[in-house]
């Protein structure tokens, strides 16, 4: 094992994470791999790392705290070592298993894609996980911002984030365009690419889908949720997004299936409760308004839903039993867009592919103060990267003035994520009372004031970090 990486000595009273039968085993005092980040990531890594040292005494009375790590990436690396990512960074949050980082610049002209898909690739952090909680006091652009309380399980290692793309007239766009057309001939398909396109692959497979829909499936089921939608396209994108729904549903019923119920089963369960004696016809019709008119085909496959439904499932489920289970849902994303601003306390966990996890991760953000309040994490099975989901914004660098709030509340899910969810919990509370305070960094002290909000206090970046100190 290595004393060192990147020629720092690892702290001598601080222990390695392990990973054991399936979970983590956390010593008291757990070395964890730190990156400061870029630009203003500097102020806001010395404000958050008082806060989380502050809230682990409070929490542990002394019992634990965290041997932090500093490790190098982004321009504080390219500086020291001629590289953006060195080798040792990636070995050491490996070994280390659970790091939090700041914003990182991603190299104008060429350099590393950036640190999050390399490490995504190496530690198969397939999940990217983005709670999104409103606190009583944040400036919103909506009427009811407290309806928002949804965590999203957003897919991080494929869709786009795996996406081939040839560009327009290279002689590779022009070979898969061929290709393409080829086969669409043969299929005697009135469809043809333009030649005068650029071309892109959008792969999601069934064992990225599973293993995202699984870990979300378990965050529900331990923390007492009632709902988990999966967010698609598969109107339009019917092998890809809709499959990703489709596995999503299989993987809930063949995994999870005395927990759980599909929204058309409920429907089903429901008809069958209130009408006992209804036949399988009956309640395909109470299913499927307008079946009659429908074809043949159609209607012999969702009377055959339905008799499975009650054959394998009404004597566990019926009877009302289906209303304590996990619901399990979905909807289409354009709609999900507008759901989320008009009905947004009707969802509570969501998993989604990358591209739709992206768009609504951050509108879901919009309603709560914006990406400086945005808690993240990359976690997988054996490791977790928590980060802050904002820029570097290196105009306000070494100020003291921006708001670190997002990487405070990505080291509170770091500590749930490790075991130590009462850290998270006084870090949470404590900010939600600053808040509450009008204590508050500039770019909420300038939204409270449009809002028309008085008495508003506005703090620097180590000012803000004192107050939440003081409230725990």
């Amino acid at each position: 094992m290595k004393s060192a990486y990147n020629g720092v000595p690892l702290p001598e009273d601080g222990e390695a994470i392990e990973f054991k039968n399936g979970r983590f085993a956390v010593p008291d005092i757990p070395i964890v791999p730190f990156i400061e980040g870029d630009g203003t990531g500097r102020d806001i890594w010395r404000a958050a790392r008082r806060v989380f040292d502050a809230a682990v005494q409070r929490a542990y009375h002394g019992k634990r705290r965290v041997a932090w790590y500093e490790v190098f990436a982004g321009e504080k690396a390219y500086r020291r070592f001629g590289e953006w990512l060195p080798q040792d960074t990636l070995e050491a949050i490996q070994r280390f298993r659970v790091a939090i980082k700041g914003p990182l610049t991603t190299p104008v002209g060429g350099g590393i894609r950036s640190l999050n898909v390399a490490l995504r690739q190496l530690l198969n952090l397939y999940a990217c996980w983005r709670p999104v909680k409103y606190i009583p006091g944040l400036p919103s652009p909506v009427k009811h911002p407290e309806r928002m309380n949804i965590v999203i399980f957003r897919e991080n290692t494929e869709d786009v984030y795996a996406g081939i793309e040839w560009a327009v007239g290279t002689p590779q766009a022009k070979r898969v365009i061929d290709f393409i057309n080829d086969l669409l001939r043969e299929e005697k398909s009135n469809k043809q690419v333009r030649e005068d396109s650029g071309v892109g692959i959008k792969p999601i497979s069934i064992h990225a889908t599973k293993q995202l829909v699984r870990r979300a499936l378990r965050y529900a089921l331990e923390h007492g949720h009632k709902r988990l939608t999966l967010v698609h396209k598969g109107n339009i994108m019917k092998f890809t997004e809709g499959a990703f729904r489709d596995w999503g549903y299989a993987l809930a019923k063949d995994e999870f299936r005395q927990q759980v119920v599909s929204e058309r089963e409920s429907w089903i369960l429901n008809h069958k409760d209130q009408h006992p004696d209804a036949s399988v016809e009956a309640c395909a019709a109470a299913l499927e308004p307008g079946i009659e008119m429908a074809s043949e085909d159609f209607r012999h496959k969702v009377c055959a839903e339905v008799r499975m439904c009650l054959e394998s499932i009404y004597a566990t489920h019926g009877r009302g039993r289906w209303k304590e289970k996990l619901l399990v849902n979905d909807r289409i994303a354009d709609s999900m867009l507008q759901q989320i601003l008009t009905r947004a306390d009707e969802y509570e966990v969501i998993c989604t592919p990358n591209l739709n996890g992206d768009y609504l991760s951050d509108a879901c953000a919009a309603q709560i103060g914006g990406l400086g309040m945005a808690p993240g994490g990359n976690i997988g099975d054996e490791h977790g990267v928590f980060e802050a989901t904002h820029g570097t914004a290196p105009k306000y660098a070494d100020q003291d003035v921006v708001n670190p709030g997002a990487v405070i509340r990505s080291g509170a899910l770091m500590f749930e994520f490790m075991g130590w969810p009462e850290a998270g919990d006084l870090i949470e509370r404590a900010l939600a009372k600053t808040i509450a305070q009008r204590r508050v960094t500039y770019d909420l002290e300038r939204l409270m004031k449009l809002e028309g909000m008085e008495n508003v206090q506005k703090l620097g970046t180590s000012a803000f970090a004192d107050a939440i100190i003081e409230n725990m």
